[in-house]
């Protein structure tokens, strides 16, 4: 597959990358001469320099025999036309990145499939939604939904004291029986490892487990992490995050939500909106107003200022103060690893929120949903075995599956299973798999009927 990407920024820096390794042909358009010189040194991609907008330029990056165009830049309007042109001139699939959400609406004038555009990415809704389902789970690092949020995998930080550390994994499943569950990764130091029952738990090991979500909470106090409910939260910024952030958990019942927003005019709109939230105007960097306000009383603090120094800092107070959830929004994806190290309990991209929503898109019919965790080398798949596939009928232990594949459930006439060595996958079912990159095409082999 051939496809050309406007925007050598982080965003298409990642997703060029992985589409690389996959063997597909790529070609990276920017109008910054030192960022592509970057790209064409660290990746096997072709790259062409100029605006996105300009049909002399996508000519150059051989726009007509490509399958696909993903505008992916920080200006909405380049990357809008960019896709037009690209629909023009017979691209099948575009993708665009916006930020604005006017073509979102239901009352919109125009629709992002009027315009030539298949995939439409609104960065700020994928990102607050990730926020709220960490506010949710009170002792997870990461929080992704399946199978039409009948599965949940959640990243576990296993502290000092946690009772399972020095037990395999084996004993640690027959200990929690009948409860349905499997740790799918252990992220140690800088390894990934897909585990077999024989691996043994570790302090600081980063575990990602898979169950149903009610049987969550059960799991995380097994491992030591207590759920209790967060009740109390403030939030540091009234941007389009925090806003909808603020709305989405002001509707539940028993919230106490706070958000501080710097700019007056903002606040006082915010404030007229959120009909649950207290809003509040004042700096967001005046540590003695946060406490002033409640900051050590909190169950979780969120900072999702656009100055991501100040998210660090403030999230660290809290933390000092005893905050017990803390959740930082950063640009920079190569520091949502390292803020776990220095203390923060979550972090969050939005660069990597649109990373994973175009990876989704790129995998193909049978693939429903791809999702990827940062500092994590490999991809979450949840897949739908088709007619004929290689991998349905026949016992998981009798397929040798290669090494970094993992399946750890599937989805069957509604029902959640978890799997083992004796799981038959049937046609139809839809399965969640680790993998790591090597082996995408051959998970996708397994799976399809082509």
């Amino acid at each position: 597959m051939r496809v050309v990407i406007i925007g050598a920024g982080e965003v298409g820096f990642d997703v060029a990358r992985t589409l690389s390794l996959e063997q597909h042909d790529v070609v990276v358009v920017d109008t910054d001469p030192t960022v592509l010189e970057q790209v064409a040194q660290r990746l096997d991609v072709l790259t062409v320099q100029g605006s996105g907008t300009s049909i002399h330029t996508l000519e150059a990056a051989g726009i007509r025999e490509a399958d696909m165009l993903i505008a992916v830049t920080a200006i909405d309007e380049v990357n809008l036309i960019a896709c037009m042109i690209a629909d023009r001139l017979g691209v099948p699939t575009t993708v665009a990145r916006v930020r604005s959400d006017v073509l979102g609406r239901a009352e919109s004038v125009l629709q992002a499939s009027e315009l030539g555009i298949d995939l439409l990415i609104h960065p700020e809704e994928s990102t607050a939604a990730e926020i709220v389902r960490l506010i949710r789970r009170a002792g997870a690092t990461d929080v992704l939904n399946f199978c039409d949020g009948r599965l949940q995998l959640v990243g576990m930080r296993l502290d000092p004291g946690a009772p399972v550390l020095g037990r395999s994994l084996r004993e640690l499943a027959a200990e929690l029986a009948p409860l349905r569950f499997r740790v799918m990764a252990i992220s140690r130091g800088f390894r990934t490892i897909l585990p077999h029952g024989d691996e043994r738990l570790q302090r600081n090991d980063q575990i990602f487990v898979l169950a149903r979500p009610d049987e969550i909470p059960v799991v995380a106090r097994a491992m030591g992490k207590l759920e209790a409910p967060i009740q109390r939260i403030m939030i540091l910024g009234g941007t389009k995050v925090g806003a909808q952030v603020a709305r989405q958990l002001g509707d539940e019942k028993n919230r106490q939500i706070k958000l501080i927003e710097p700019d007056r005019e903002q606040a006082e709109q915010l404030a007229e909106e959120l009909e649950h939230v207290l809003v509040l105007h004042g700096d967001v960097t005046d540590i003695d107003l946060l406490v002033s306000e409640g900051l050590g009383e909190m169950d979780a603090f969120v900072a999702v200022t656009d100055d991501e120094e100040s998210n660090l800092v403030t999230c660290l107070m809290a933390k000092h103060l005893g905050v017990r959830k803390t959740v930082a929004l950063l640009s920079k994806t190569a520091y949502v690893p390292i803020s776990q190290a220095i203390g923060l309990d979550a972090a969050v991209s939005q660069k990597l929120a649109v990373s994973r929503e175009i990876l989704r898109f790129l995998r193909g019919r049978h693939v429903l949903s791809v999702a990827t965790v940062y500092g994590l080398n490999a991809e979450i798949l949840e897949i739908e075995a088709k007619p004929r596939a290689p991998i349905v009928r026949k016992p998981l232990k009798a397929l040798k599956l290669p090494r970094g594949v993992l399946i750890g459930a599937l989805l069957r006439n509604g029902q959640v299973e978890i799997a083992t060595g004796d799981t038959q996958i049937q046609e139809g079912d839809r399965a969640i798999v680790f993998v790591t990159p090597d082996q995408l095409v051959e998970v996708e082999r397994l799976f399809d009927n082509r």
